[in-house]
């Protein structure tokens, strides 16, 4: 139990059904869809869909998802992706030739196909029940009446509203300025959209008049897509990838997401005695340090659309780990890895549900960087992701742009296995943080025994372009050690990630932990 002597977070506990996520109005939704009937997978939806006008720089119909999923009475972890693909006339080549070196992260050409509407009509026809038109009705409700900018989504909007270029200046902010804690959003655009969506399927997105908006907008800034690679949009079952730490199985979506970056960090602290150590202290944020810097250069070489990505079962053995491990030197800091040809980010939201029957939800949703390519249609406003800003230009590289391919993601969802059960949807948000984040949530619940809130509220550190990133949570202490090892210690302006989680207890209670990082919390009923 924690010193409720001190400000923080009880876990929020309930017996019927729960969602935790990064808005209060999303995690109301959620339970009030899991209260008319409705299963986790409607709920789910409902309150992602929702975040895109509660987070609007943040996520939104123009993006990805990926979904880990169990249902009702099965403990298999089943995996959707949901992301987008490059249009079919994209070129690596085309780019080099203009003199680029990297993907131009705010230009037409980052722009991929939004994958997250295919996958929601997809998910709601196989495994919902109340049908799109309930689980929309939220979303379409706020997006027409507006909804109060909260106090993390206005610390977020100066810093990116910067990028929003012609349409989007117009939709996302007030004439040009980042909309102030209180105001209010509105989309009625993107209400209407989401009314037609309710109504035909993914046809009145992908097709039609909402599609020629888009594409209207896209081909005015000299984009290359057509009405084909929309029409073509399709999300697809996969196959998870799972390691095991501790005697608990950690779940992830597998490539082109970068889940299998968690599995090989925890992989390698294993062969450290990590619970002997402080769980706030140099020693452990030194190892985890170091582990990143390797799993992440392993990630930069291998992970790339599924059709291309070669060396995953090289990148999970254990052997493999075993000689990344060998590198590490407890007292001393190794060189960063090279730097990304691809990039990174840190705007994500992400939801969890369960439900009374135990199906359990585990959605990460959205655009990239902060209001993605800043590009948006102009009747509807749709804002465009820039996940194509994921490939890199390097010839011959898996990952490498190319025309209808898929580009490595930063987005990852979480699940949980002991004993053969599934036991915890979870999720960090923070972009490239975000596999290190699933490890040392991991490692906080099983090398400290933490509660899954204690496991969140924890102060976090993050190797990350040659500088150790290190919450204020963390002492001065600490940081002058890690600067004594060789550590370019920096105290980031914003917290790293966030995090949202659901516990299954054996006995059936549900407990929800919610990061104090981001606006949302836990609701269950």
């Amino acid at each position: 139990m924690r010193d409720l002597h001190l400000p923080g977070r009880s876990p929020v506990l309930a017996a019927n059904g729960m969602c935790a996520t990064s808005h209060p109005l999303a995690a109301k939704a959620a339970v009030d869809i899991l209260e008319r009937g409705g299963n986790a997978m409607d709920a789910a939806i409902a309150g992602a869909v929702l975040l895109g006008i509660c987070e609007p720089q943040m996520t939104g119909i123009g993006g990805d998802c990926f979904v880990l999923f169990k249902e009702a009475g099965s403990d298999e972890v089943r995996a959707l992706n949901g992301s987008g693909r490059a249009p079919a006339a994209a070129s690596a080549d085309a780019l080099r030739d203009k003199g680029h070196e990297t993907v131009p992260v705010n230009g037409v050409e980052a722009v991929t196909v939004p994958g997250a509407v295919d996958a929601f009509c997809r998910l709601s026809a196989d495994h919902g029940r109340l049908g799109l038109d309930a689980v929309l009705a939220p979303a379409i409700h706020y997006a027409e009446v507006g909804v109060p900018v909260a106090e993390r989504v206005a610390f977020d909007f100066p810093n990116d509203v910067a990028v929003l270029q012609g349409h989007g200046v117009t939709h996302y902010s007030d004439g040009g300025k980042p909309l102030k804690s209180g105001q209010l959003f509105r989309a009625p655009g993107q209400a209407e959209v989401l009314r037609r969506v309710a109504k035909d399927g993914r046809a009145a997105f992908y097709e039609g008049e909402v599609a020629e908006d888009m594409l209207a907008a896209l081909s005015g800034m000299g984009g290359v897509h057509t009405a084909e690679d929309f029409a073509a949009a399709a999300c697809d079952y996969t196959q998870p990838v799972s390691g095991d730490y501790r005697e608990t199985e950690l779940w992830e979506h597998p490539p082109n997401g970068h889940g299998a970056t968690a599995i090989l960090m925890l992989n390698i602290l294993k062969h450290f005695d990590i619970a002997g150590m402080d769980p706030w202290g140099a020693e452990r944020v030194h190892i985890e340090a170091e582990a990143a810097k390797l799993a992440y250069d392993a990630r930069n070489r291998i992970i790339a659309d599924p059709d291309h990505t070669t060396r995953l079962a090289h990148m999970l053995a254990p052997e493999t780990a075993e000689k990344l491990a060998a590198l590490i030197d407890p007292k001393k800091a190794m060189a960063a890895a090279g730097p990304l040809a691809e990039a990174v980010h840190k705007d994500t939201i992400y939801i969890t549900v369960v439900d009374k029957d135990r199906m359990a939800v585990s959605l990460i949703y959205s655009i990239f960087h902060g209001f993605g390519s800043g590009i948006a249609s102009e009747k509807f406003g749709i804002l465009f992701q820039n996940r194509g800003a994921g490939f890199t230009l390097t010839p011959g590289h898996p990952n490498e742009m190319a025309g209808g391919k898929r580009p490595m993601h930063t987005i990852i969802p979480g699940m949980l296995r002991e004993g053969g059960r599934v036991t915890m949807p979870f999720g960090v948000m923070g972009g490239a943080y975000q596999p290190n984040g699933h490890a040392r949530f991991v490692s906080n619940l099983k090398d400290f025994g933490l509660s899954p809130q204690a496991a969140i509220d924890g102060p976090r550190s993050f190797a990350d372009g040659g500088k150790l990133k290190v919450e204020r949570g963390y002492s001065e202490g600490v940081r002058q050690a890690l600067a004594d090892m060789g550590h370019d210690v920096d105290v980031p302006d914003e917290p790293i990630g966030g995090a949202q989680a659901i516990l299954l207890h054996e006995d059936g209670v549900l407990e929800g932990g919610s990061d104090p990082r981001k606006d949302g919390c836990a609701l269950g009923y």
